[in-house]
């Protein structure tokens, strides 16, 4: 099959046929370029959507991502990260393998299809050339032969007219023979253009045609076997990324196994464990004995001069963590204390351990720096033109005196900490009364001496720690913590207007019509503190109750 000799005659529609061809090839090149458009915009996104949910750095998100589920996550969000990137491999490999190539192919076939065509039209122009003179030779023949027949006619019409004279016949003669010569002159150029003209003509249609057709052919076929190996790399380039995103798909369902319920579960526990011991059973007291009561008076009065031993929490009377002092103000501003008492015990030992941590780094850094500027001197002393020993004295002291300085940071901190774990042993009785702890000639000499926790309504607490207490462990019971701690004097009566179940930490249970002491009053924060009995105080809302203060208030004020 060859379209010289099939379509020796289509000349026009294969011109046609090979301008669609290319209008195809370039299609298909407009088509591959948007794809790698699109892979290339769908990497950009598959980028900003890892970004955007990557943890942001020294933040409180960045901690969450010590549970197992949230680290999984932010594996999946680096292998989305990966997977983008092979789609940008796409985008550029599609670009150099096919949309450069098949671009410059094109520019080469239609240059190739141009050269063909025009040698397909110079032969057309030259057989119509051939044609032309073919026709021209043929109608000056035919003209001829007529003339010669018209001029033999006349002579011989002449040569019978016996009027005619003899000279006048010869003249009819001489030119019929003029005539018929130049009729067979015009024969014999009429017969050699047409052998020519046939010649050309065989050519034209034998070898010239089907030789520019087949050119044309081959030149079509190419470009089909161009466009169809094309395809196959633009298969290849996505066959190429498969392994690499399967790679990545792997460790999103590896990082997804490795999801650990019960390690999350602890870290939760480690996060949010306060080290407190539940509640115990609350005692019966009972209220029909005048005696009890008489002495709980008696305790009351004479508290201020004996300092008689008072608990307001531990598990024998069932209390909560326990208020002695209520710093309204570091709750309020947010002020962390330096020794983390304001954490609860377990929480407030991993702060420990971990600032302990971190000063130990700092010292084993300033340590080897120290180390360096030490040897340094050495080979300055070995070797004096490399430079003044004297030089790095001031540097030496500088980092040793930092040395000095992190390593008391660090005795403090971890003095804190063993406080905390219980290492240190309890200070006897004795000695706490020699330190000054059972002296009641202040309230501040009490404030300096001992360690104060508080809780608030809202179940939030504090911790306040002596300069003393820095340097002398403190006993890890709770309970023996607070046994000397003053009792606060009753500054006025309140009575409850409503029930108010006090369930949080730090709250206390009053019912309707119930008359107890006021102990502080509102600051401002809609609480009101109150005691019932000698060792029963607590918080309640301040619109609950009906506040009478003593002679310090200039009559009765009431809260609602």
């Amino acid at each position: 099959m060859s379209w010289g000799t099939e379509l020796w005659d289509q000349f026009d529609n294969l011109e046609k046929h090979t301008q669609w061809g290319i209008d195809i090839l370039e299609k298909y090149i407009k088509f591959v370029k948007e794809r790698t458009e699109i892979e290339l915009s769908y990497a950009k996104q598959l980028r900003n959507l890892s970004k955007k949910y990557q943890p942001k750095k020294n933040s409180k998100e960045e901690e969450e991502y010590k549970y197992t589920a949230c680290k999984a996550f932010l594996s999946t969000l680096n292998e989305m990260n990966d997977y983008a990137g092979q789609h940008e491999v796409i985008s550029e490999n599609m670009t150099s393998q096919i949309t450069v190539d098949l671009t410059r192919y094109v520019q080469e076939l239609k240059q190739e299809r141009k050269s063909n065509f025009h040698d397909g039209r110079k032969a057309q122009q030259h057989i119509e050339t051939c044609w032309k003179q073919l026709e021209s030779s043929k109608r000056r023949f035919e003209r001829d032969c007529k003339e010669a027949d018209r001029a033999q006619q006349y002579f011989e019409k002449m040569d019978a007219d016996i009027n005619v004279t003899k000279a006048d016949v010869e003249k009819a003669r001489q030119q019929a023979q003029i005539r018929q010569q130049m009729a067979e002159d015009s024969k014999a150029d009429y017969s050699l253009i047409l052998q020519r003209f046939n010649q050309e003509q065989w050519e034209y249609y034998h070898t010239h045609i089907p030789n520019i057709f087949q050119k044309i052919q081959e030149m079509e076929e190419r470009r089909i076997v161009r466009i169809g190996e094309s395809m196959k790399t633009y298969a290849e380039v996505d066959r190429q990324v498969i392994p690499i995103i399967g790679k990545c798909l792997d460790g999103i369902v590896k990082a997804a196994e490795s999801i650990d319920q019960k390690n999350d579960s602890q870290l939760v526990v480690e996060a949010y464990k306060s080290g407190f011991e539940p509640p115990g059973d609350i005692e019966f007291e009972d209220y029909t004995q005048p005696m009890k009561r008489t002495v709980s008076d008696n305790s009351l009065s004479s508290s201020k001069e004996g300092k008689p031993e008072l608990r307001f929490g531990g598990k024998s009377k069932g209390k909560l963590w326990p208020f002695i002092k209520k710093n309204k103000l570091s709750l309020k501003l947010g002020v962390t204390p330096e020794d983390f008492s304001n954490f609860p015990p377990e929480q407030r030992r991993k702060k420990l351990q971990q600032k302990v941590d971190d000063l130990n780094r700092e010292i084993q850094k300033e340590t080897d720096q120290r180390d360096a500027i030490t040897k340094m001197k050495d080979v300055y002393l070995k070797n004096p033109q490399m430079g003044d020993p004297a030089s790095l004295d001031q540097k030496l002291t500088e980092v040793t005196q930092n040395i000095e300085k992190l390593r008391l940071e660090a005795q403090k901190f971890e003095a804190w900490l063993a406080e905390v774990e219980g290492r240190l042993p309890a200070r006897s009785e004795q000695a706490r009364r020699q330190s000054g702890l059972y002296d009641g000639q202040t309230h501040q000499t009490v404030t300096n001496c001992a360690q104060d926790r508080e809780s608030s309504p809202d179940g939030s607490y504090t911790e306040e720690q002596s300069q003393e207490s820095e340097h002398k462990a403190l006993a890890p019971d709770f309970d023996d913590e607070f046994d000397d701690e003053e009792p606060l004097p009753a500054i006025g009566t309140c009575k409850a207007l409503y029930t108010f179940e006090g369930q949080n930490e730090g709250t206390i249970s009053v019912v309707e019509g119930e008359t107890l002491s006021v102990i502080e009053e509102d600051k401002g924060d809609g609480w009101t503190r109150i005691r019932r009995n000698e060792d029963e105080e607590g918080y309640v809302p301040t619109s609950y109750v009906e506040v009478y203060l003593d002679k310090n208030a200039k009559g009765a004020k009431t809260y609602i």
